[in-house]
């Protein structure tokens, strides 16, 4: 699908978005694992988080959708998923492969784990090295999906991430619920907890400590209800482009701002961007707050390692800010980025620079020299698959002077269903 997205003259509105892609997997997945039924409100529905729900009905999980965003889990209890006849279709959902092959190590029975080929391509190893260590059964193939978990007994370790990956640290944490002992995840540097503020939801005993965090086998868990709240990386366009576009007043309600997820608002910060923060509340143990957006005069800024997990699914729309912003920026720390669903720093700069960004990358970053000005536009962004390219096209447009074209936009509905309609309705031309 082609769409042209045309440039506006502001960006004025009050917005909901849907709801977080990443509690809205934990609850189904950790539903499913629970005791009795988990009633789950603002589920987060797009294409990844689909996966999850076909996923558990495929190993023997009842689901009831009884609206877009209301569901009900049957648990099966905490050893109660069953190996399904065939392969589990994780379609394009990393998150989805990575914590099921931690639940999956301490079922009975064998499970294999597919997905489509942009997932295919992404690394598997880095889940599989903490869960073999655990003495799990697992195979990758060359690394990579398919991913076949045979389960069984299952041993605590303290495991050391080499990189920083909350999938990661999630799968050896969810399947050191099953293990004998002490399981400790060490992080070089925090990420996102979504999953332990669950697990405590869950009543299971989390001991956090720094950079440490610690569970103990466990014989049951039960969630009850779910409230989850908008996502963060689903209003972060939108909070961007108002503070691009001139004119701009943009209002997001009801956001998860869990500070492992805001780095944005930090950078935005730093760039003397209009952005406030209000009506902070707690909704389900997760920060919830409402956001202004205004069009802000940006000046350029420097993004260090320790920053990139917290903003690391939000670096392209960075790029992008730095490239009207006055001043170079320059981002280290982001090789993550070259295995998501596309090697993100190049086809970022890919994407940009036909429509008048100068960007260059590094190994592990990049440095974009800014132009405070709208940039050209005109040209073709190709989502290639990766529904974060296909927003950043749309966002590209919005701000530029002529538009951009996207090919492959029905990829943002990956994450976000409806964003284009969401756009348009704000956007004042």
């Amino acid at each position: 699908m082609n769409i042209v997205v045309e440039p506006a003259r502001a960006l004025i509105g009050h917005v909901t978005v849907p709801g977080d892609k990443s509690v809205s997997h934990r609850a189904v997945l950790l539903g499913a694992i629970a005791d009795g039924e988990t009633e789950i409100a603002g589920f987060g529905r797009a294409g990844d988080t689909d996966s999850t729900i076909s996923a558990v009905r495929a190993l023997g999980v009842e689901v009831d959708e009884r609206d877009v965003d209301q569901l009900t889990v049957r648990g099966v209890g905490l050893r109660g998923l069953r190996p399904p006849d065939g392969p589990i279709d994780c379609g394009n959902a990393g998150t989805l492969m990575r914590l099921l092959a931690g639940i999956l190590a301490g079922q009975e029975g064998r499970f294999e784990l597919v997905g489509d080929e942009s997932l295919s391509r992404r690394p598997m190893d880095r889940v599989a090295d903490p869960l073999r260590k655990m003495r799990a059964r697992i195979e990758t193939t060359d690394g990579h999906a398919p991913v076949v978990v045979e389960g069984g007994p299952l041993k605590g370790i303290r495991y050391e991430l080499p990189v920083a990956s909350a999938q990661v640290k999630s799968a050896t944490l969810l399947a050191g619920l099953f293990a004998e002992g002490r399981t400790t995840v060490v992080e070089p540097i925090a990420t996102r907890d979504h999953t332990e503020l669950m697990l405590v939801a869950a009543g299971v005993g989390v001991d956090r400590r720094a950079h440490n965090v610690t569970v103990e086998g466990i014989e049951r868990l039960e969630l009850g209800r779910v409230d989850v709240p908008g996502d963060f990386s689903s209003a972060a366009p939108l909070i961007v482009a108002a503070c691009l576009v001139p004119g701009s007043q943009l209002y997001v309600h009801n956001v998860g701002v869990n500070p492992t997820r805001t780095g944005l608002l930090d950078v935005l910060e730093r760039m003397r961007a209009r952005v406030t923060v209000f009506n902070r509340r707690r909704l389900g143990g997760e920060p919830v707050a409402d956001i202004e957006a205004r069009s802000s005069s940006l000046v350029a800024t420097s993004i260090d390692p320790g920053e990139v997990p917290r903003l690391v699914d939000e670096l392209p729309l960075v790029a992008l800010a730095a490239g009207m912003a006055r001043g170079q920026t320059v981002v280290r720390g982001a090789q993550e980025l070259r295995v998501k669903e596309t090697d993100r720093l190049e086809s970022v700069k890919e994407l940009l620079r036909p429509l008048g960004i100068r960007m260059t990358t590094s190994e592990d970053g990049l440095r974009v020299a800014g132009v405070p000005s709208r940039p050209k536009g005109g040209g073709v962004a190709h989502a290639g698959g990766d529904h974060r390219l296909a927003i950043l096209g749309a966002v590209a447009g919005l701000v530029s002077r002529e538009g951009v074209r996207i090919e492959g936009a029905e990829a943002a509905a990956i994450s976000f269903p409806g964003f284009f309609e969401l756009l348009e309705s704000v956007s004042k031309r």
